[in-house]
């Protein structure tokens, strides 16, 4: 290698130039988050796709000398908070994404800078540390008992849901992860809530299940799974000499946000021996709020459950938890041979070898952000932050109601509010014009950067979906939001 290229790679490295850069993106995101939780500059940074994909490709063809590193990389910080998303921003109201709390994204920064990988527990001593004790911590906060439950933590609640169905396969159909399922001679199916996630159905076809054997069960007037729905549906398929793999419920769903009776569906599943999923990402941390802890109540009852902490914990995305009733199912999933990573000298060590748990094998260490504001604020600080978000929620409920040209369609359980904005002029309407308006809205208020807010369908016609996101969003901002969509709803008439 050339001494060159040697000078090149060594300046990149050199603890003085991390320094500098370090203080300057402090510096400039700082500055930036002030800004945006002052509510100034757009939501969303709008642009074509394609022009935001030439400006990018653009910075790839302009790489710095080793004189203006540190000046490029101002410039880079500032093209990426110009154009991203900007969640702090007090009306950002849309996803399930949620405005993390900074001094998390800066424990997180920290697995980057030093790659802390979990496969082997030599690979990531502190970060299996810090995994098992938050997984005994939202665990116990559950309600599961000390000792007797297991859990890990992966990328996303897809994976998650993948890997606690994959665990649920393998015990209800023991060859299955070596034979594959044709040992498995009846049909299978899982049953499912109505509104279930899309990722249910992804994972039954990864798993050989196939996508047209999950079976949706009935909702009630609040879209929860009907349990009376869910054990006649179980005897149908059984007196077809079908069998259930599994019962797949919610905490909550994410059209509307409905929490399930986890209870009455627990009694149906332990009476009928059927293994219980639940699919908790946005709901599971209730658990540390006093006002709310009781939608999750019976969760602790379920063969499986997964938990986002990229949600409702709002830390960085990913930092996804599943957790097992008992501990026995840990190793479940998965079954494999790698000896140049599992050391048969040290047998005992599998136990935290996080390889044997999870799709990944090289895993970052996910948990960081939640570690560092757990020990830095106290797990209170968990409610806080739900119960300023589902109250903001709730008082946006109120506001519809006793507005003539809002129609809110379900009471809120969480921090998700689905409502339609009718003025007058679109009282006589079909309810598909009704919903492509309030569709048209929400696509000007994005692109104007106003405000963040999704769409979605209710009963099969459109309808505008906010979710509450944000603990700096007061309600002041949600007022301001019923007055945008009422202006820009008269704009479009205007024009139409």
């Amino acid at each position: 290698m050339s001494s060159a290229a040697r000078d090149r790679v060594a300046i990149l490295y050199d603890p003085a130039l991390v320094q500098e850069l370090g203080q300057r993106m402090v510096r400039l995101f700082s500055q930036h988050l002030a800004q945006i939780e002052a509510g100034e500059g757009p939501v969303l940074n709008w642009r074509d796709p394609l022009e935001n994909i030439a400006a990018a490709r653009k910075t790839l063809l302009t790489p710095a000398t080793n004189e203006r590193l540190a000046e490029r990389f101002e410039e880079m910080i500032q093209l990426a908070l110009t154009r991203g998303h900007n969640l702090h921003h007090p009306r950002y109201i849309g996803h399930q994404v949620p405005a993390p709390v900074p001094i998390a994204g800066l424990f997180d920064a920290l697995v980057s800078c030093t790659n802390q990988v979990l496969a082997i527990y030599e690979m990531g001593p502190w970060a299996t540390a810090v995994e098992r004790a938050l997984i005994e911590l939202w665990g116990e906060q559950i309600g599961l008992v000390p000792g007797t439950f297991a859990g890990l933590v992966t990328h996303g609640g897809s994976l998650a849901n993948l890997t606690a169905l994959l665990t649920a396969r393998n015990a209800v159909c023991p060859q299955s992860w070596s034979r594959g399922l044709q040992v498995e001679t009846r049909r299978m199916v899982m049953l499912v809530q109505g509104d279930v996630h899309y990722s249910i159905a992804r994972s039954a076809g990864i798993l050989g299940l196939g996508t047209e054997q999950v079976i949706r069960v009935p909702l009630d007037e609040r879209r929860r799974m009907d349990a009376a729905a869910l054990r006649n549906l179980v005897d149908e398929h059984r007196a077809a000499g079908e069998h259930v793999l599994a019962v797949v419920a919610c905490a909550c769903a994410t059209p509307v946000g409905a929490f399930d009776p986890l209870d009455e569906i627990a009694d149906v599943c332990e009476e009928l021996g059927v293994w219980l999923h639940v699919d908790a990402a946005h709901g599971g941390a209730v658990a540390f709020s006093e006002k709310y802890r009781h939608l999750i109540r019976g969760l602790e009852r379920a063969d499986s459950f997964i938990c986002d902490a990229h949600k409702t914990l709002f830390v960085p995305a990913l930092c996804a938890f599943v957790f097992y009733r008992d501990k026995r199912h840990r190793f479940t999933a998965f079954q494999q041979e790698a000896p140049y990573l599992f050391d048969p000298s040290a047998p005992g060590m599998a136990e935290y070898d996080g390889g044997m748990l999870t799709v990944e094998c090289t895993k970052r260490a996910a948990a960081y952000g939640l570690w560092g504001l757990t020990a830095l604020c106290g797990k209170e600080l968990f409610g806080d932050l739900i119960d300023l978000t589902f109250d903001l929620a709730a008082w946006l409920y109120e506001a519809l109601r006793e507005a003539p040209d809002f129609v809110p369609l379900y009471e809120p359980m969480c921090n998700i509010v689905v409502f339609r904005h009718v003025p007058e002029f679109m009282a006589e309407r079909s309810a598909e014009q009704i919903g492509e308006f309030n569709r048209r809205i929400r696509r000007c208020l994005i692109e104007s950067g106003e405000f963040y807010i999704v769409q979605t369908n209710c009963d099969g016609t459109g309808a505008i979906r906010v979710c509450v996101m944000n603990p700096l969003t007061q309600e002041e901002h949600v007022l301001q939001l019923l007055e945008a969509i009422r202006r820009v709803g008269r704009e479009l008439h205007a024009a139409d």
